[in-house]
């Protein structure tokens, strides 16, 4: 039984960054968002995401591998499962074929350069397969002699994927990967092999007001004997306090890894969320910035995010403290309007209280979820 139903951990993040370009849009510039009429800074939720996935492999997180190359990954598995090359090979094409998207007649022409072209060594859509996973594939090669048509035997590509989806079995006994349970899977081939995300991320929006800058800037050649740049060229950029929501369903959490580890994993993926900042223009504009404020909620019931539909104006010199408020005043009043229904069990503010740290922070989280476990 799952006593974590419904049971929620809800971060409502400020974080404050000056000159940076922390997310790129398809020119190369900050992205933005208007909101109530008003620009904003915006970083996606992919962005922040992804850079949360990577921080948690410092944290000791078992992650899965999200690629195209998945005859390449099933290949490496056979072989240390004692395949010889071709075999390994060959077991790794055939997993690869159920994804692959072939070519069309009608685009024959484009056949040479196409990356999804039959036999090219991409397939058409990223997989995303844990550790366990791809282990069960190579251990039912191993186990038919590494013929993969007698693991695999149905000719159609969906049959195919069925048969993937059974021999992988069920999600919630085989998902031993923490980035696949909080941020999910979808494969369109095989729907039972979807997993639904724990973790639901936002779009990192600034509070206030923001307008993009361009920064001109030129280089110089070393060796050259001629006054003047080398080289000239623009770069835009912005300065933002952003509000970060992310929403931790445990209860799904729980399900997807069959309740193991789960004060393990909550704690990994607070940790990688606290430290982790994307990565563009880091070496030439950098925004090393830890979070401002916090507030936390672990509760039962909707989840609840501030829209930041009126820009705030600046005090004291900042935004910041604008912010701080704003969110406060937001997450008070609708926690009384919703009364009965916003089901609060325990509620933390980090960042004003120099004694309460980000492990002092994490410990709180997992007593209240333990406490909310006994509700």
């Amino acid at each position: 039984m799952n006593s974590y139903q419904n049971l929620i951990v809800e971060f409502h993040i400020l974080q404050s960054f000056p000159v940076t370009c922390l997310n790129r849009d398809d020119v190369g510039a900050p992205k933005t968002a208007m909101i109530g009429g008003t620009t904003h800074a915006r970083v996606s939720s992919q962005c922040w995401k992804r850079y949360v996935r990577l921080a948690m492999r410092d944290f000791g997180a078992n992650l899965g591998t999200r690629t195209k190359l998945i005859a390449k990954l099933i290949k490496n598995a056979c072989l240390e499962n004692g395949a010889t090359e071709n075999q390994a090979q060959a077991c790794g094409n055939k997993i690869e074929q159920i994804f692959i998207k072939k070519a069309k007649p009608a685009d024959a022409a484009k056949v040479e350069t196409a990356d999804d072209v039959a036999g090219s060594d991409k397939t058409d859509t990223l997989l995303f397969l844990s550790p366990k996973e791809v282990s069960i594939l190579a251990n039912a090669f191993r186990d038919n002699g590494f013929n993969p048509d007698a693991v695999i035997k149905q000719q159609k590509a969906d049959k195919q994927a069925k048969e993937l989806a059974d021999i992988i079995g069920k999600v919630d006994l085989h998902i031993d990967a923490l980035d696949i349970a909080l941020f999910g899977r979808m494969v369109a081939q095989a729907a039972t092999m979807n997993v639904e995300a724990a973790a639901s991320f936002s779009h990192a929006i600034s509070t206030h007001k923001v307008t993009n800058e361009v920064e001109f800037f030129t280089a110089l050649d070393d060796e050259s004997e001629e006054p003047g740049s080398a080289h000239m060229g623009s770069l835009e950029f912005n300065s933002a306090t952003y509000y970060r929501y992310v929403s931790l369903n445990v209860g799904q959490l729980w399900q997807t890894l069959a309740g193991q580890n789960i004060p393990e994993a909550i704690e990994c993926f607070v940790k990688a969320l606290f430290v982790a900042v994307p990565g563009a223009r880091q070496t030439t504009q950098s925004g090393a910035c830890p979070w401002e404020f916090a507030r936390v909620l672990v509760r039962k019931g909707q989840r609840l995010q501030v829209p930041f539909e009126t820009a705030v104006k600046p005090e004291n010199g900042g935004f910041l403290e604008p912010s701080k408020k704003g969110m406060r005043d937001y997450l008070t009043k609708k926690e009384q309007l919703a009364g009965s229904l916003f089901g609060k069990i325990k509620g933390f503010d980090f960042g004003d209280d120099i004694q309460f740290n980000i492990d002092k922070l994490i410990l709180s989280i997992k007593e209240a979820i333990v406490e909310g476990d006994k509700r």
